[in-house]
């Protein structure tokens, strides 16, 4: 029998981690539950639902309408059901408030030749989230109306656009949304319920699971495998006849987007999970991180810290860290710096051309926090002492950009 070559340096998935066998480097989450870094760690509770499920046959329709019932008492819904992502929640909301559950307008996206096609968004919350927003959209054949400038949203201005026929407004709970300027969720509500318009919120990285609905929105997008710790997955949940006609999109365009019945039992699991997990536990552990790091840091020269609440008001406090130059080096570089070797720390930087990151406590595992601190001191040190300062921001942008281009390589 010939053996190839490759076949000897081929990676495996071995053992009860199988990070090292894949050539994967053992990363503590100082960011978040970023999608690049496999959003969070499951609960066990959903990887025993998926690992039970793997080996049967089910009906999707019967463990979707199971996953409805589940959303529903998690969130207040009327239905819901389970996407392949937040992103794919998106775009099938987007997509049922174009088609409602006519087959033969779900079987003609992205054409909408025949059907209201408007799908009004704030200017400040058309954001990139790891791709595009407008994207998620657009994909749908919907045509994006933008209210309002990137920082200044107004009443006036949203009925204005109201005015002419809309499928739906799209209301973005994100920290990448401008953090002044925007209309209130409450404002918006009302604005749609007197246009009778409906209203979709993407709450991806949300904890709250019932408030929008509460608030008034007609349908919910969130993550399953982000705060919940279910496995890859978005849930949509809000009005029956918008969920059931975003369930039809699996006609249409959402078969490319379809979901596989592991992660829906995962997400019914971590639903479940989540109802009797202990918050406030969870948030005393996360706050003692960042007083840790806060001490720890508090006496460095060129380096000030501080905790922040979470912008969207998620029940996390983080700690911003602002390097100065008698810190010997920069935000960016240091986030470099620490993203590097072995044992990668990698933390919240998507403001660092601000002069800082944020290190983020809620998937830490127990004495990674002690690793953090520890490694920014050396990194400091080390930086002080190589005594070549901050790489120029535009310089860092390029290289960083220039990484992203050559993968796989």
């Amino acid at each position: 029998m010939r053996v190839d070559a490759r076949s000897e340096g081929r990676k495996k998935v071995t053992g009860d981690d199988p990070r090292p066998g894949l050539g994967l480097r053992r990363v503590i989450n100082a960011a978040g539950t970023m999608t690049a870094l496999g959003a969070s760690a499951a609960v066990p509770e959903a990887v025993a639902a998926a690992a039970r499920i793997l080996p049967w046959f089910v009906e999707i329709d019967d463990l979707q309408r199971a996953a409805s019932e589940a959303i529903a008492i998690a969130t207040g819904a009327e239905a819901g059901m389970v996407t392949a992502s937040a992103s794919a929640g998106i775009s099938l909301a987007v997509a049922a408030a174009m088609t409602g559950a006519d087959p033969a307008r779900v079987e003609q996206l992205p054409e909408t030749a025949g059907m209201v096609n408007g799908v009004v968004i704030q200017q400040g919350h058309r954001i990139d989230y790891g791709a595009p927003l407008d994207t998620a959209v657009r994909i749908t054949g919907a045509r994006i109306v933008s209210v309002g400038q990137a920082t200044s949203a107004f009443r006036y201005q949203l009925q204005h656009a109201l005015a002419e026929p809309t499928a739906a407004v799209v209301y973005v709970v994100s920290h990448h949304v401008a953090p002044y300027g925007q209309m209130p969720l409450a404002e918006v509500v009302e604005v749609c319920r007197a246009a009778d318009v409906p209203l979709i919120v993407d709450a991806a990285s949300e904890y709250d699971l019932a408030g929008f609905l509460a608030a008034g929105a007609d349908l919910v997008v969130y993550s399953a495998h982000k705060f919940l710790g279910g496995l890859t997955a978005g849930i949509v949940a809000g009005r029956k006849d918008l969920v059931r006609a975003a369930y039809a999109q699996n006609r249409g365009l959402g078969r490319g987007m379809k979901v596989g019945k592991e992660a829906i039992a995962a997400t019914i699991a971590a639903l479940e999970a989540w109802s009797r997990r202990d918050h406030r536990a969870h948030q005393e552990r996360e706050d003692a991180a960042v007083r840790l790091w806060a001490g720890r840091l508090e006496q460095v020269a060129g380096v000030t810290a501080e905790a922040v609440v979470d912008p969207t008001g998620n029940p996390i406090t983080r700690l911003r860290v602002r390097l100065g130059p008698e810190s010997g080096t920069s935000a960016w570089d240091l986030s470099d710096a620490l993203a590097s070797g072995p044992r990668p720390v990698v933390v919240r930087d998507d403001e660092v051309d601000l002069g800082y990151f944020e290190l983020d406590p809620c998937n830490l595992r127990p004495g990674e926090a002690e690793e953090v601190a520890d490694r920014i001191a050396a990194e400091l040190l080390f930086a002080r002492q190589r005594g070549t300062g901050a790489t120029p921001l535009s310089e860092w942008r390029r290289q960083r950009e220039a990484v992203r281009l050559r993968w796989p390589d």
